[in-house]
């Protein structure tokens, strides 16, 4: 029987974070899509453009595997991960979350060099700040989201915020 996409279900993450232990920024997703979810990683919606926007940024030829994605983010020291570990959602839609429970962003930093948080999208940024924001100390910086629903922001303008923050961030 097929999930019937207007009910909460409980869903749990299935993948974990990537990074290593020279990662410097962490990028936060909210929770994944049911697209990244059948995929088993980040960004999988063939529409959200993440990975064109990164590659963009980077100067990097747009990645199409996993571990060519995985290569990308961590050459340029960027770490990957969500800021919900579980929670209730009606499909892929942010604004139905509910019943967050969050990912252990404490224990990532430990492993890593973070010091520096971005977000991908506003529901990113105020669960952060919400759920995680005094466990790490670390303001997040709130990033438009590359979701194909944020429509109002073209790739050019994603490309030219992405570059601001994040480039001139790894120069400091």
């Amino acid at each position: 029987m097929e999930n019937d996409m207007s009910q909460y279900n409980h869903i749990q993450h299935e993948f974990g974070p990537v990074y290593n232990e020279a990662s410097e920024i962490l990028i936060l997703g909210s929770f994944p899509s049911v697209k990244s979810r059948e995929q088993g990683f980040y960004y999988g919606h063939p529409q959200n453009r993440f990975w064109k926007v990164l590659s963009a940024v980077l100067k990097w030829e747009e990645p199409k595997t996993m571990e060519e994605k995985r290569s990308m983010l961590l050459t340029n020291h960027i770490a990957l991960w969500d800021v919900i570990d579980s929670c209730d959602i009606i499909g892929s839609s942010d604004s139905s979350i509910r019943n967050a429970v969050p990912t252990d962003i404490p224990w990532l930093l430990t492993q890593t060099q973070i010091s520096r948080i971005y977000t991908n999208g506003q529901t990113a940024g105020r669960l952060h700040q919400k759920l995680l924001q005094d466990k790490t100390g670390i303001e997040t910086i709130i990033l438009p989201s590359t979701s194909p629903a944020n429509a109002a922001w073209s790739f050019k303008q994603l490309t030219e915020v992405y570059r601001d923050q994040i480039l001139c961030s790894q120069m400091d």
